[in-house]
């Protein structure tokens, strides 16, 4: 065969092989479509998570309040923060500027949107927080929202030498994966069962550091129980009064994380 004629080969099967993988991914994502939640599955009630939309607003509302200020640290730490599913690290940065006025050196996980966890995600965020880490000779601190509470949780337990503490927010990692609002969202989403991330992980089971489980009342997205977890598989829980979506810029989560930070 000429390299004419292996030119116009080429480019025909990358083409097919192209089609069958989506034809691979749409038929996956469609099964998923039919999966149903387990009979002891809890969910937030469907007015709370209408209710989530609110949290769009916070930044204009913000500018009609006193200004959040946070009393200096007692001792600087290096922060991580991690978003929540579907997420980027921006929805965090209001977060980011207050620590970082308090003294903390705060940091993003370098990753852009959270789509979900992977093998591929877990070496690349491994090889950020061992980065962080050497720059600033000292354990970090990781502070996941929802789905990266989840990620920082799973650090630790890979890399308990380079962390220091965990603080979850808003975070799925106990009961049932499915008791939360958004379970086929996800699912549709990154193309896996709730039941079967593409990683080795317990997800209920503690990190060997310090672990704090933020958790809300008002959360319309994650059901308490999972958010809070049970006696074992966290250290301490916090109940705060904010939405899902407060976890990454209400005042109330800032302060709170604030005086995490120093009370190690």
């Amino acid at each position: 065969m000429n390299v004419a004629k292996l030119k116009q080969v080429r480019p025909g099967k990358a083409v097919a092989e192209r089609a069958v993988s989506l034809g691979d991914a749409v038929l996956r994502r469609a099964n998923l479509l039919r999966s149903q939640a387990p009979d002891n599955a809890a969910h937030p009630p469907i007015g709370l998570f209408l209710a989530e939309s609110l949290a769009f607003i916070e930044p204009l509302l913000r500018h009609t309040r006193p200004a959040l200020k946070l009393p200096a640290a007692s001792q600087r730490k290096v922060v991580i923060l991690l978003p929540g599913f579907a997420t980027h690290p921006l929805r965090m940065r209001y977060m980011a500027q207050k620590l970082e006025e308090a003294d903390h050196a705060v940091k993003r996980w370098g990753m852009g949107f959270n789509l979900g966890p992977s093998e591929e995600n877990f070496d690349f965020l491994s090889r950020r927080i061992r980065q962080v880490h050497d720059r600033y000779g000292q354990r970090v601190v990781l502070v996941g929202w929802s789905l990266g509470g989840i990620f920082a949780r799973e650090m630790a337990k890979r890399h308990p030498e380079l962390v220091e503490k965990v603080l979850s927010m808003g975070s799925p990692f106990s009961h049932t994966p499915y008791s939360n609002n958004v379970w086929r969202v996800y699912q549709l989403v990154t193309g896996h069962s709730v039941e079967r991330p593409p990683i080795e992980a317990d997800i209920a089971s503690k990190p060997p550091v310090e672990t704090v489980a933020f958790w809300s009342p008002r959360d319309g997205v994650v059901a308490a129980r999972s958010a809070c977890g049970r006696f074992g598989e966290r250290d301490r829980t916090r109940a705060l009064r904010c939405s899902h979506m407060g976890f990454s810029n209400s005042a109330e989560a800032i302060l709170a994380v604030a005086e995490e930070l120093d009370r190690t």
